[in-house]
């Protein structure tokens, strides 16, 4: 008899649905973490999920399956396997229900969070897809209190994302007793809760992840799976099972496969180190066809220096939305829109200057005046004792002029005063129209939450010196390319054919959402939904013997 019935790799949000759902299939379920922490990128994350149809309350937000497939479609540009598309569509509100039912992952929605491309066919333009969990007290975990990975990027984790300035029409303050209340009694929001919750609901069952143990190779026999080689401080060792779930995330921090699979330059990422490509290496072994491969989830990322958060970077996601604010190239022009959604605004560091055979639009920074610093001094990572007017820190380029600044950091000086010139004169316009900043509900909803019915929410003049740039690199969230799967997230072989008991999900796995993100949560949505799937099918294969 096999040591298991199903081996479940990795402990992100993925992975930790997926023995959730098999073990509830009547299936012996082991989960293998190669960190010595639990949760992986998806504690990290911001905890949302994207979700649509999933039929939960949303006052005024009325959605269906065939608007959510009319969107996905229109995103598409043939990446997105249609019945993929519907697989994803489907099951998730039934993963939501299967949830919440059977464990304590519960989520509500964050229903005026719009959907990232919402000008789209089928888009929600007033929001309704984001959903996210509650606070979750981690004196619940007991022991496993301290074993999940904490954000470096996130170090307010006791609020959720439907309490910050992007949940929220009208933005408000948490009371500072309740957060204080939180922090004494350990009760974290975000990936924390999400991954608290997943992995309270593991150890319920019994399932107790087996930390720093790596795996490194599949065991096969007669075609089909029967467990895996893992490398732990003892040694290798082999567990064998006849259902496999590869959950391990994606291989961005492995420079060997980047290079040879992304579509574009990825200097940075914020994805946990240990994502080096384990579970793509192990099905490429044994025959997967390969999906996707040339995409990640793409994100401006800026660095700075590590005193600033231990880390040396910085997401640039709203810091670039704001009014008083432009992003240019080394020409000092503007190359497109500057609050875009962080996914699509990947694909302008890709753009080729043919002629130079270069990158058009890196390097670049993000270009901004006093006036924009005195709003928003969280550029830098100032935030507590801020006083209003104060300069920035030195690490940051200055001018007292645009010419100035534009010859500190190597910006062509007559490009960026032209640059901002026409900028201001669209400003007073309120219509930018070079690259439509402002038209999209998108814009709008991640700009200043005190201008949020019209386009001055991302569009100010920049005419308040000093100036000061910082530069901005292309970076990602993880990749998303992996082995091909089937509606059940079943592995395919390189004829298109499953390969028997092999699973793969979350970003370990060719991504359902192709080249797109389809909102907040965009992420961890499908991976939630197709470990579900891959959980419930392998279940279904082989109960508790």
């Amino acid at each position: 008899m096999s040591d298991f019935d199903v081996i479940v790799l990795g402990t992100g949000a993925a992975a930790l649905t997926a023995a959730v759902t098999a073990h509830e299939g009547g299936a012996r379920v082991a989960v293998f973490e190669k960190r010595g922490d639990v949760g992986g990128t998806s504690a990290w994350s911001g905890g949302q999920i994207w979700i649509p149809n999933h039929g939960l309350p949303t006052p005024g937000r009325e959605d269906s399956r065939e608007k959510a497939l009319t969107y996905l479609a229109a995103l598409s540009h043939g990446t997105i396997l249609p019945e993929i598309a519907e697989a994803f569509v489907d099951a998730g509100p039934e993963m939501i229900d299967f949830l919440g039912k059977c464990s304590p992952v519960t989520f509500d929605c964050i229903y005026n969070f719009p959907d990232y491309h919402s000008e789209f066919p089928g888009a929600m333009r007033e929001g309704g897809r984001t959903l996210e969990c509650h606070i979750f007290p981690f004196g619940n975990l007991g022991e496993w209190k301290d074993k999940v990975t904490v954000s470096p990027y996130w170090p307010d984790n006791n609020i959720t994302v439907g309490e910050t300035t992007l949940g929220q029409p009208v933005p408000t303050e948490i009371d500072p007793a309740e957060k204080q209340r939180r922090r004494e009694n350990d009760e974290r929001g975000m990936g924390q809760a999400l991954i608290g919750r997943l992995l309270r609901a593991c150890l319920d069952r019994g399932i107790e992840p087996q930390l720093n143990s790596r795996a490194i190779d599949l065991v096969m026999e007669n075609g089909a799976v029967a467990g895996v080689k893992i490398e732990t401080a003892e040694g290798v060792k082999t567990v064998t099972a006849p259902n496999v779930v590869i959950a391990t995330g994606g291989f961005e921090h492995n420079k060997d496969l980047v290079r040879a699979f992304l579509r574009g330059p990825m200097t940075k990422t914020v994805a946990v180190p240990e994502n080096e490509g384990d579970g793509l290496k192990i099905a490429m072994k044994v025959g997967a066809m390969l999906g996707n491969m040339r995409e990640a989830w793409w994100i401006p990322i800026m660095p700075m220096p590590e005193s600033v958060n231990g880390t040396g970077l910085q997401l640039c996601t709203w810091e670039r939305t704001f009014p008083r604010s432009i992003m240019v190239n080394k020409k000092g022009k503007r190359f497109t829109n500057e609050a875009a959604n962080y996914n699509a605004f990947g694909a302008a560091f890709h753009e080729q200057d043919v002629s130079a055979f270069q990158y058009a639009n890196l390097p670049c920074w993000l270009v901004f005046d006093q006036g924009y610093y005195s709003n928003n001094p969280f550029v830098g990572g100032l935030s507590d004792g801020f006083e209003h007017g104060m300069r920035p820190p030195e690490w940051i380029a200055a001018g007292e002029t645009l010419a100035e600044l534009a010859e500190k950091v190597g910006i062509d000086a007559a490009g960026l005063e032209a640059t901002v010139k026409r900028w201001n004169e669209q400003v007073d316009a309120l219509d930018d129209t070079d690259f439509q900043r402002g038209n999209a509900a998108n814009d709008i909803w991640w700009g200043s939450p005190a201008h949020r019915s019209s386009r001055a929410a991302t569009m100010g003049k920049l005419d308040q010196g000093p100036f000061y740039a910082i530069p901005v690199e292309s970076g990602c969230l993880g990749t998303k390319g992996g082995p091909q799967t089937d509606v059940n997230s079943n592995v395919l072989d390189t004829d298109g054919k499953p390969i028997q008991g092999l699973y793969a999900a979350g970003n370990a796995q060719a991504s359902p959402m192709g080249m797109t993100y389809g909102g907040a949560g965009g992420t961890l949505g499908p991976a939630m939904v197709f470990g579900y799937l891959a959980g419930k099918h392998a279940g279904q294969r082989k109960g508790r013997a």
